[in-house]
């Protein structure tokens, strides 16, 4: 019986283990009694990182609110604003019957340099239909550029309209609207910062 047992022993297979230098340390800390140290670094960055994407949204939703409750001339304006940010000269069109241009832009504010950018704004909280774009399509040539702005939104069919014309035609809502503020914000003059107050605030890397 001892004979076999010590057969047993000779033929038993050896098998090693290759610890990652990390839970090796652990093991010796529980060893001597230890306490092994918490990886926390990560999940207090991944906690951060979800803190921000919140904060950033929250952001975003009391910025449009701030748009939203402006009223149709200072859409107007906001959104002349933001093309004059982007390098633009802007001319609003006066009270009354604009023909669907309430504003245009353009490198000379005239309309007489290309590219001439022809605006339509629609501050109501209803979507924008098919029609409305056809008809907007309709006031515009060739050379012309198309911005509609519409803090109502538009319907699938109303983006089919603008994707499928041969006029280049950008729909903007409520929330490109806010993306665009944020990005040309820095770049706006002071009647247009008033008009949707905002404060830089900087995030710990």
């Amino acid at each position: 019986m001892g004979g076999q047992h010590h057969r047993n022993i000779q033929g038993a297979t050896l098998t090693i283990f290759d610890i990652p230098p990390k839970t090796r340390e652990e093991l010796f800390s529980l060893l001597e009694g230890k306490p092994v140290k918490q990886e926390t670094d990560e999940i207090e960055e991944e906690s951060q990182e979800v803190i921000k994407d919140d904060f950033i949204a929250k952001s975003h939703e009391f910025i449009k609110d701030k748009v939203v409750a402006l009223n149709w001339e200072e859409m107007q304006e906001l959104v002349a604003g933001i093309l004059r940010a982007m390098g633009y000269k802007t001319r609003i069109s006066p009270k009354g019957a604009d023909r669907g241009k309430d504003i245009i832009a353009s490198p000379d504010g005239l309309g007489l340099e290309n590219p001439k950018i022809l605006v339509e704004v629609k501050h109501r909280q209803g979507s924008m239909g098919s029609q409305e774009i056809r008809s907007f399509l309709g006031g515009l040539r060739a050379s012309d550029k198309g911005l509609y702005v519409s803090t109502g939104g538009f319907s699938k069919d109303a983006k089919y309209e603008a994707e499928r014309s041969n006029v280049p035609l950008t729909l903007v809502d409520s929330d490109m609207l806010v993306e665009l503020i944020i990005q040309y914000y820095d770049h706006f003059d002071n009647e247009s910062k008033t008009l949707v107050p905002l404060k830089k605030i900087y995030w710990p890397i």
